[in-house]
């Protein structure tokens, strides 16, 4: 199931991987001069990355603030049996506040990203979540502050 690493990326690509990182609406001509290639190389270039699945997919990043989100927290799961998990993945999917859902080692099974509007909202969540056949436990973090979150990692440079 574990998918085939694409070859080794060049300079080139990362530079083209970070150029769209950094702005992913950038236009071809600005990352040619960027990168030193022409337009059609840098285009071609992109297309390869897209067709190896180094690219998967264009979003955009929104500011959930400014959106009435004003409650992040992670939350962990532990289920009573491994049983569980289609039921507890397949509400995970349809629950648009949870972010992210991990498989993780450790004391709990999943570890959960959840944005939610206010408290009370947050509390819903949670009563769904312990709702679910399999349940057995719950741990909430609240998030005071975002240090870093990035959306993508490119590449060795640690610097």
């Amino acid at each position: 199931m574990h998918e085939r690493r694409v070859r080794e990326l060049d300079n080139i690509d990362l530079g083209i991987l970070h150029c769209l990182k950094e702005n992913a609406r950038q236009k071809a001509s600005e990352i040619s001069e960027k990168t030193h290639l022409s337009v059609s190389a840098v285009i071609e270039r992109i297309r390869k990355l897209e067709r190896q699945g180094v690219i998967k997919h264009y979003t955009v990043v929104l500011d959930p603030k400014k959106l009435g989100y004003d409650i992040m927290a992670y939350v962990e799961i532990s289920l009573e049996n491994p049983n569980y998990y289609d039921d507890f993945i397949s509400m995970v999917m349809k629950n648009d506040c949870i972010l992210s859902c991990s498989y993780i080692t450790g004391d709990f099974d999943f570890l959960l990203k959840v944005m939610t509007e206010s408290s009370e909202s947050l509390e819903k969540i949670h009563r769904e979540i312990k709702t679910v056949k399999g349940v057995m436990s719950t741990k909430t973090y609240f998030v005071l502050s975002n240090i870093k979150d990035e959306v993508a990692i490119i590449g060795k440079n640690n610097s």
